[in-house]
């Protein structure tokens, strides 16, 4: 690994065109080391060092390099709200002249901002969701990318979130060959990651903790366990103040990480009680201005709180609030910051006291989980405030049975594994529908460019690298005999219908299963739409608490539905029927946001299922029911929330005035919408958005009032567009039986072939169906019945 001589001390020397970047006009020791390899080499990075040592200015300085060449950097952040976070902070970049683009979810997605962006930030999720579909018009931008910075790579080591970077990082280099600069707080093996990236030993930094600025002493503390788990928290808390009391009677600061957001409110509002009790002077009721300027603080409980030097923080906060308690924080009003992980990960906001008093957390998808060993060591790392203390002091409190593992981690740090194995069927599936892997001999190719390749010859007889060839194999005929796969005799591998679906929509392989299953029965409901999403294994660690039962119960009972779900499942399920009602328990909402969130990604790829499977009926009943669950409206008021502008409470409005669709509001006119309490321009704007919609109705032309026995005649119907192009299904039937069924983009009008034949009957009554596999609208049919002479 690289041990390179100081370079230049001053940012104004090395990056002078980018010294306004910097918040600082000096490099550190370990950022000058770091400096000649980012800036003077176009070799793959890779840096470890420990937490708070300034590893930002490494991924800043390989951003300078990059676009001072004119190409465009990703930067790869380990969670969403650090994204929002690198928005605000590369302000400065965009005052150079330089556009800063956070790419998030699918609808909020403007490609053309994306495409024209020096930087690009984005979580390994949303990465690779880009990467899988790099073809298309909206995610092309991806492959433009020139250098990719990946913040906290030692991510890789996660259960649930390293493998979607260990893949997205494998395909990004197929994709685009960027230049990659990995930085992680310090592992052991960091030359693992080295080789995987193909970092050459000069470009190789593992800075130690000599490179930390303030000493770090670390510990586990234990508390009495007891039967309840309220009660618990509380034991753990006042563990957590009588290490954090010596400390901030030294005039130090106390960093707590708790489980959530509400938990960092409870906890703060107990310590604050108890800290008026303590002799020391905290706070700053005395200071008038400071005083004044907590009226800023817009959540009531903080604001009450920062007077007496007891803060909380977290992603719930409003920016203002949170920047008011970061700034606070620094400044030393605040000496008691309760926290979730996140800021651990994100503001550099270090205390001579850091505690963990949660090592559990409740995870709405998982259930009670433990924090993974990467945050904890995360999270003391902040200990320590450099110019101010020359130790910083980090505990863990956990109970007694768990002591020996948190001393462990502590004492010997955190080996970087890969969790690929536990995701490969998946991930091999995604692969070959991207066409990546398109025969057998590609699947090694594959796996060779993988972290877990890279450790697999490591550690063989932990990976079992002797057999590694054969299980991957054996993987990719799974896939086959699954229906995911298909391959030919010269070894060929594609992705089926089924592959391509579950691949796209980031699916469970036995939830893609279940979601076909589901859409080849004879007749889909509402009911089964809803059914399908509960019982998805995405939802498989949900757990239903004791004290949700009733209410569970109760939104089953009230919608009227039947289930042989369980436990974590069907809970899931009360919560999709609540929200179609808009109307979720309050014992119910602590996890509803999230599970709902997931849900609707869930009933979107049902959607492309039913239209794959089943045809575009079945994909608009899908599309209703995922407009219920998003909106919380009735059936009457579902079709109107297709209009641009018109939201659950607007929907309610218009239905409730008589309006049953966007046409109906079209006929009516603005003037008349105000009668449904709209103001006059925002009824006009309605209005002008419903017409943007399709508008359906059907020309039977010459067709017979009659026909006789035995006789046929060939008609033509015509299907008509007058509103805005569309998708949609045209289904004929006569007497209820299926004659034609054509799906096609409408813009204007389709000529359907509709046959009379004189059958045994007194009667043919034929209906046309047009349907909307993309759109929330109601069917729109029409009849005609033909007398049999």
């Amino acid at each position: 690994m690289s041990q390179r001589s100081d370079a230049t001390a001053r940012v104004a020397d090395a990056v002078p065109e980018f010294a306004a970047a910097f918040a600082f006009e000096e490099f550190n020791a370990m950022q000058r080391e770091a400096l000649p390899a980012l800036l003077e080499t176009d070799e793959n990075v890779v840096a470890s060092a420990p937490t708070a040592s300034g590893k930002t200015a490494l991924a800043e300085l390989a951003i300078c390099k990059t676009l001072r060449e004119g190409g465009t950097a990703l930067f790869i952040a380990p969670m969403r709200a650090l994204t929002n976070e690198k928005e605000a902070e590369w302000d400065r970049f965009e005052e150079l002249g330089y556009s800063v683009y956070v790419v998030t979810g699918e609808r909020d997605l403007d490609p053309r901002r994306a495409e024209r962006a020096d930087i690009l930030v984005m979580t390994p999720e949303k990465t690779d969701s880009a990467t899988r579909k790099h073809e298309s018009a909206r995610y092309g931008f991806i492959t433009d990318v020139d250098c990719c910075v990946i913040d906290e790579v030692h991510l890789l080591d996660s259960e649930k979130r390293g493998s979607v970077l260990e893949v997205t990082v494998s395909r990004l280099r197929r994709l685009c060959d960027p230049r990659i600069v990995a930085l992680s707080a310090t592992m052991p093996n960091v030359e693992d990651v080295a080789e995987w990236l193909d970092a050459p030993p000069e470009s190789t930094f593992a800075f130690g903790d000599e490179y930390r600025p303030v000493d770090l002493e670390t510990g586990v503390k234990t508390y009495s366990h007891g039967e309840n788990s309220f009660a618990d928290k509380y034991r753990r808390l006042y563990r957590t103040l009588d290490l954090a009391k010596p400390h901030i009677s030294e005039e130090g600061q106390s960093l707590v990480f708790v489980s959530s957001r509400q938990d960092t409110v409870r906890a703060a509002e107990k310590a604050r009680d108890e800290t008026t009790e303590w002799e020391i002077e905290m706070g700053s009721r005395g200071d008038y201005d400071f005083h004044t300027a907590a009226k800023e603080v817009e959540n009531e409980t903080l604001r009450n709180s920062v007077v007496d030097g007891v803060a909380f923080h977290h992603a719930g906060l409003s920016r203002n609030d949170k920047d008011l308690v970061e700034q606070w924080f620094k400044e030393g009003k605040i000496q008691l910051l309760f926290s979730t992980s996140t800021l651990a990960w994100g503001v550099n906001l270090p205390a001579r006291c850091v505690v963990i008093r949660d090592t559990k957390y409740h995870d709405p998808l998982e259930g009670e989980v433990d924090i993974s060993p990467l945050d904890v060591l995360q999270m003391l790392g902040r200990a320590g405030r450099p110019g101010y203390d020359d130790v910083g002091y980090g505990w863990v409190v956990c109970d007694a049975d768990e002591a020996d593992k948190y001393r462990t981690l502590l004492r010997e740090g955190k080996e970087i594994e890969s969790t690929l194995a536990g995701d490969i069927e998946t991930h091999l599936n995604a692969e070959v529908a991207m066409g990546t892997i398109q025969g057998l001999d590609d699947v090694m190719s594959w796996v060779e460019t993988t972290f877990y390749y890279v450790r697999a010859q490591s550690k063989p007889d932990q990976y079992d690298f002797e057999n590694l060839r054969e299980r991957v194999r054996g993987t990719v005929e799974s896939l086959v005999e699954s229906g995911f796969v298909e391959t030919d005799d010269d070894l060929a591998v594609e992705a089926t219908t089924l592959g391509r679906l579950a691949s796209n929509y980031y699916l469970r392989l036995d939830t893609a299963e279940r979601f076909r299953e589901v859409c080849e029965r004879d007749r889909l409901t509402g009911d089964d739409v809803l059914e399908a999403v509960a019982a998805a294994g995405e939802f498989a660690s949900v757990s239903a608490r004791q004290s949700e039962t009733e209410a569970i119960d109760r939104a089953l009972d009230g919608a009227g539905v039947e289930t042989d779900l369980e436990n974590g499942n069907r809970k899931v399920l009360a919560i999709l029927h609540a929200a179609t009602e808009g109307r979720t328990p309050s014992e119910l909402r602590s996890d509803a946001w999230i599970i709902r969130q997931n849900a609707l990604r869930l009933v979107a790829a049902l959607r492309e299922f039913a239209a794959a499977f089943a045809g575009p009926r079945a994909a608009n009943l899908v599309r209703r029911v995922e407009a219920r669950v998003e909106h919380g409206v009735p059936r009457d008021a579902v079709g109107l929330t297709a209009i641009e502008g018109v939201g659950a409470g607007r929907a309610e409005s218009l239905a409730d005035a008589g309006f049953a669709s966007p046409s109906e509001l079209v006929d009516a006119g603005a003037e008349k919408l105000t009668n449904a309490g709209l103001s006059r321009s925002v009824a006009e704007r309605v209005v002008d958005a419903a017409g943007d919609l399709p508008r359906i109705s059907v020309g039977w032309g010459q067709f017979p009032d009659s026909i006789p026995t035995g006789e046929n005649e060939m008609c033509e119907l015509i299907v008509r567009n007058v509103g805005g192009g569309a998708r949609v299904g045209v289904r004929v039937t006569v007497n209820g039986t299926e004659m034609t069924e054509t799906a096609t983009y409408l813009r204007d009008s389709e000529t359907v072939p509709a046959p009379v034949f004189g059958a045994d009957e007194d009667e043919l009554r034929f209906v046309v169906e047009a349907t909307f596999p993309e759109l929330p609208l109601a069917p729109v049919r029409d009849d005609r019945t033909v007398r049999v002479e």
